[in-house]
């Protein structure tokens, strides 16, 4: 018969063992499920895990959905090219033509060229104006305006010249200046715009700084800087441009060249028909 003592021993051995085979077996099945695990494929686990692609990787996934077209920005339409002004089309050699260029270097050809369809010019005058037709109307219109714009009144002093007359002119200067100082007033004879019957000397009524420079200081000669090109005219001797004119400042004098010429004249700042048509300057015979 076992003792006590021997009966308790062996109780404690039973007990160790059972211990020890517990944790055998714990440790059994934890490595039996990381084996298992290490077998699983790339993705999402069977109790739920992480695939190990994000979830943004995920989401930009192709799906079913059409993704909408971005929306094209109408096109900018082509601007239309303002067409360039035409400078030949007419001619600034035919002494009939609006846009003949008269000056020292450039005669009237012939030298005794007279003008075609003068007509009066029923504005006030110092002496009797005639001009050829358009540039009569257009010398009506820009009077009777002024008068309306400002209340006051404006003359003709000097208009169409004859080539015999031109002579009798620039002799007259002559005689009070020299020849020197008449180049720079007066056009010798066939040389003047006056013989086209384009250009048109104006003065204040009553008269005040009539032929001076001061001329352009008057509610007339102000008025005409600022509103000429409106009816076709052009300030032909401008300050400063003696060099190229070959004439001192003439505030009063103003050539008929056309509307569209004038508008143009007017939009480039050109001063002067030989600047404009891109000819030498003139200063001297």
């Amino acid at each position: 018969m076992t003792s006590p003592k021997s009966q308790v021993s062996l109780r404690v051995r039973r007990r160790r063992f059972v211990v020890v085979a517990i944790l055998a077996l714990a440790a059994v099945i934890a490595i039996a499920a990381v084996l298992f695990n290490g077998l699983q494929p790339t993705g999402r686990s069977a109790v739920g895990g992480s695939t190990g692609v994000s979830d943004s990787a995920s989401s930009s996934a192709p799906s079913d959905t059409t993704p909408s077209e971005t929306p094209m920005p109408d096109p900018t339409p082509t601007p239309t090219p303002t067409p360039a002004f035409d400078k030949l089309a007419q001619s600034i050699d035919d002494p009939a033509s609006l846009w003949v260029v008269v000056n020292k270097l450039r005669p009237l050809t012939p030298d005794d060229y007279a003008a075609p369809d003068l007509v009066d010019v029923p504005v006030p005058f110092a002496n009797p104006p005639r001009l050829r037709a358009e540039a009569s109307a257009a010398v009506v219109r820009m009077f009777a305006d002024f008068e309306a714009a400002t209340g006051q009144r404006m003359q003709s002093q000097s208009a169409y010249r004859s080539y015999s007359s031109q002579v009798s002119v620039y002799n007259g200067w002559v005689s009070s200046l020299g020849a020197t100082g008449a180049d720079l007033t007066s056009a010798r004879p066939g040389y003047s715009e006056h013989q086209t019957g384009l250009a048109i000397d104006v003065s204040a009524l009553p008269a005040a700084c009539t032929l001076q420079a001061c001329f352009g200081d008057t509610p007339q000669g102000q008025w005409l800087a600022a509103n000429a090109w409106n009816y076709g005219f052009t300030l032909r001797y401008p300050q400063g441009r003696t060099p190229v004119t070959g004439y001192e400042y003439e505030p009063w004098h103003y050539r008929y060249v056309g509307l569209a010429l004038a508008a143009e004249l007017h939009a480039s700042g050109a001063a002067t028909l030989e600047e404009f048509f891109g000819l030498p300057a003139a200063p001297t015979y």
